[in-house]
């Protein structure tokens, strides 16, 4: 997925700096005459609703209405999901889903409450970002093949922490293509997860790369790879998985914007202008970089293809390892 969105972005968003944020709405059309609701499935302070209040901002001056957040926390994203697959299909209530939401979610439930692809229209793909591979600065291995013969040596000892689901899954795909044991230690969210850690009381951290940032630029956490085909600006010293190795590991977490099923198309398009062009600023994007995001603003139909083949990944790596919710 992190190669297929590296061929898109670049187009998108090249298309997208010739828009202004502040570009009229073009006065023949009615929409939108009223607030807009961006509807985060994540507590308030977290990666995805600094990311939606960030880009509300810019898309309420943009189409000239307030932007509003609105956060609804909670099982694992479908809360919010829910929500928003219910809502009035009129290009009001935005909804503001990770890849777990579209494409994790319809495998790991055997009953979901919504239908990623006959509920939603996607509008754009917003950033993506790599997981990481971290330990506490005091733990042996040094690097990611010390990791692997520590984990073969040591499998009672071969724990990981992790928040989020992506996490989990993504290390399950390492597992299998690098055939090192490892057991989940879950927690409540990235920082619990990386307090574990630091802490010393579980060995590796998995987790997105954004909220790991901090911890491994104090030196808290060391970080021996990330999940992506190559390295990322925001650790240039750090190695990806692929230079070990390991194929097949080309993972990235990441966020987009989606709208109910029946919103009319001339809507969709409108709003994916209003982000992609919110997205090109040149302070936006660099805000979001540094936090180990990589800014996308990718229009619906390559959201689309990328939510197919994710799909088809991810299915087969939960069915195999038999992770389930419910």
């Amino acid at each position: 997925m992190h190669a297929i969105i590296k061929r898109l972005k670049y187009t998108a968003l090249s298309a997208a700096l010739a828009v202004s944020v502040m570009a009229p709405v073009v006065a023949q059309e009615t929409y939108p005459n009223k607030p807009i609701t961006i509807v985060v499935p994540f507590p308030p302070g977290g990666g995805s609703d600094t990311l939606s209040r960030v880009v509300g901002q810019g898309l309420s001056k943009y189409l000239n209405v307030p932007v509003l957040v609105e956060n609804k926390p909670g099982g694992n994203t479908v809360i919010a999901a829910q929500y928003v697959a219910r809502a009035k299909p009129d290009g009001y209530t935005v909804l503001t889903a990770i890849d777990s939401t579209m494409v994790m979610n319809p495998a790991l439930y055997s009953k979901l409450a919504y239908d990623p692809v006959k509920d939603f229209k996607p509008v754009t793909l917003a950033t993506s970002m790599p997981m990481v591979i971290a330990v506490n600065p005091s733990f042996p291995a040094r690097t990611l093949p010390e990791l692997m013969d520590y984990l073969r040596a040591n499998p009672d000892k071969a724990n990981y922490a992790h928040g989020a689901l992506p996490g989990k899954v993504v290390i399950e795909l390492f597992k299998m293509q690098a055939n090192v044991p490892m057991m989940p230690v879950p927690f409540n969210g990235s920082a619990a997860s990386a307090q574990a850690v630091i802490g010393g009381h579980v060995p590796v951290l998995i987790d997105a790369l954004s909220p790991a940032l901090p911890h491994i630029r104090s030196g808290q956490l060391r970080a021996l790879a990330v999940t992506t085909a190559a390295r990322v600006p925001a650790l240039p010293d750090v190695p990806s998985v692929s230079e070990f190795g390991i194929t097949g590991v080309d993972a990235s977490t990441w966020t987009g914007f989606f709208v109910p099923a029946g919103v009319d198309p001339e809507i969709v398009q409108k709003l994916h202008k209003g982000f992609a062009a919110v997205l090109s600023q040149p302070d936006v994007r660099k805000h979001f970089e540094g936090l180990g995001m990589s800014v996308v603003g990718l229009p619906a139909q390559d959201l689309s293809k990328i939510i197919k083949a994710d799909s088809a990944k991810y299915k087969a790596v939960i069915d195999k390892a038999g992770i389930r919710i419910d």
